[in-house]
């Protein structure tokens, strides 16, 4: 290849990759928050699925959607974090996950859906990895059950068993902290 087409080459891939980053970004950065990623590693991990997403673009064959394949990069690389050590053995120092962590609150009217997002976030985390993975592509991102067998390669009985109990978790954490007073339930 001369260095003329080689250019061309990398300048296409580079074109490529600025697309794919650009479009798919908040996919990326909601898909690691909801996976219990730490807001001070958000930058380091999505900058991590996008080096993983550069140097495995040639191989993408497009037997699932760039979205679903990414969101399998985003997977893989949270668990690759929590197994880490220094994720496992971290102890936080700054002041707003301190307060998070004790359980102070400020529920100032400002504050409140804030509020109801962290215990959210405390809800989820009470799920196994394998539930909470497939609780979030189910209810929030409306992954079929085909497609998150599909990316998790997992069966579909395994990943309906894996969202039935992650569903009655949830709602058993829910009516708990309803019945604390710390969050409303609606019932449509």
């Amino acid at each position: 290849m001369t260095d003329s087409a080689e250019t061309r080459r990398k300048a296409a891939a580079a074109a490529d990759f600025r697309q794919l980053y650009d479009t798919h970004f908040q996919l990326v950065w909601r898909a690691l928050r909801r996976l219990g990623v730490r807001q001070a590693d958000m930058m380091d991990l999505t900058q991590k699925v996008f080096l993983v997403a550069f140097m495995k673009l040639p191989e993408f064959e497009g037997r699932s959607s760039i979205a679903t394949w990414l969101y399998a990069i985003c997977h893989r690389v949270a668990s690759e974090h929590w197994r880490s050590p220094a994720s496992r053995n971290e102890i936080s120092t700054d002041p707003e996950s301190l307060a998070e962590s004790s359980g102070e609150a400020r529920l100032e009217p400002t504050d409140i859906a804030l509020a109801r997002h962290a215990e959210v976030e405390r809800i989820l985390a009470k799920l196994s990895d394998e539930q909470r993975t497939v609780f979030l592509l189910y209810e929030v991102d409306e992954l079929s059950g085909a497609e998150i067998a599909s990316l998790l390669d997992i069966s579909v009985g395994t990943m309906r068993s894996r969202l039935r109990h992650a569903r009655a978790i949830f709602r058993r954490e829910v009516r708990r902290l309803a019945l604390k007073g710390g969050l409303s339930v609606q019932r449509s």
